[in-house]
């Protein structure tokens, strides 16, 4: 039986730990997700953009997961990143994110293929048809140059019982409210944006896919908690604040502010980049840093 929101309300997308010289810290990782679950986050994402997934191996990941969901058992669940391109690669990565015991995976839209409708329909189909984990559709258009259009959700999430909830990330709200109108009764859609958290559950949206959340979870959690009692001006003034919050982690890109940010506002230090990300310039310090200041998020 689904449930809404089928991993809770504020999922975390969290940063990767990675050693000075370089190699993965899955310790810290895993040490990290399971502080995460006691701020804020009801489940963590593994290996997404915010966590570096593009840079890490197949055998990376394995380590990762599997020491991430041996420290974090009995706190929350586990979704994994095993999105790609290539069709195949993905079904390999399930089939890992099984081996492992992941609560469920996140999938996102092919990037630089740039699929048709019809394309990102077989791309997910054969997806679900392969794996007995529940998926999670990451669509994310300024990433991959491609929209996942509602009436293609709607037709996979109609037919494919595991493909159970959206991380939508087109950053527009009239997408929310056709994919509310389209989707089953029980289909869960995330708000991939936290700036939009608000306008997005306003016209159907039940929870976050976050990356502020990696150091302010429990203003998101308050923040969406007061909405669904119907306590609007409450969220509004939480808003209010979280909005400044969350651009000061975008002035570069994401995951480098935030996990700068991680570095600063919370007892664990994640370590480097792997490139082609690298630290902020210090002109980009300053600018990063002068909002965490004005925002409240760093005293």
């Amino acid at each position: 039986m689904n449930k809404k929101p089928y991993f809770g309300r504020l999922i975390t997308a969290m940063v990767t730990f990675f050693h000075e010289d370089g190699s993965l810290n899955a310790d810290g990782t895993a040490e990290f997700a399971a502080w995460l679950l006691d701020h804020g986050s009801d489940s963590i994402l593994v290996s997404g953009t915010t966590g570096e997934a593009p840079t890490m191996t197949y055998a990376e990941k394995e380590e990762l997961f599997t020491k991430v969901i041996a420290r974090t058992k009995g706190k929350g669940q586990v979704i994994v990143g095993t999105g790609s391109n290539n069709t195949a690669d993905v079904l390999e990565m399930n089939k890992l994110a099984e081996k492992v015991g992941a609560d469920g995976v996140l999938v996102v839209g092919p990037y630089y293929n740039k699929p048709s409708q019809e394309g990102f329909y077989r791309h997910y189909k054969t997806i679900a048809d392969n794996t007995s984990l529940p998926i999670i559709i990451y669509n994310v258009p300024g990433r991959t140059g491609s929209n996942i259009l509602p009436a293609t959700i709607a037709r996979l999430a109609h037919e494919c019982k595991n493909i159970v909830a959206i991380k939508e990330a087109a950053g527009n709200v009239s997408q929310v409210e056709d994919l509310y109108r389209l989707v089953p009764e029980d289909f869960s859609i995330y708000s991939g944006d936290d700036a939009l958290i608000l306008p997005f559950m306003s016209v159907g949206a039940v929870g976050l896919i976050s990356v502020l959340s990696n150091v302010n979870g429990e203003m998101i959690q308050e923040l969406m908690q007061s909405y669904e009692r119907g306590e609007v001006q409450k969220a509004r003034d939480l808003n209010r604040t979280m909005v400044l919050q969350s651009r000061s982690m975008f002035l570069v890109s994401n995951p480098i502010p935030v996990k700068e940010a991680v570095a600063k506002m919370t007892p664990f230090n994640p370590g480097p980049y792997r490139l082609p990300l690298c630290p902020m310039t210090d002109e980009e310090r300053e600018k990063v840093t002068r909002a965490w200041k004005e925002s409240g998020l760093l005293k």
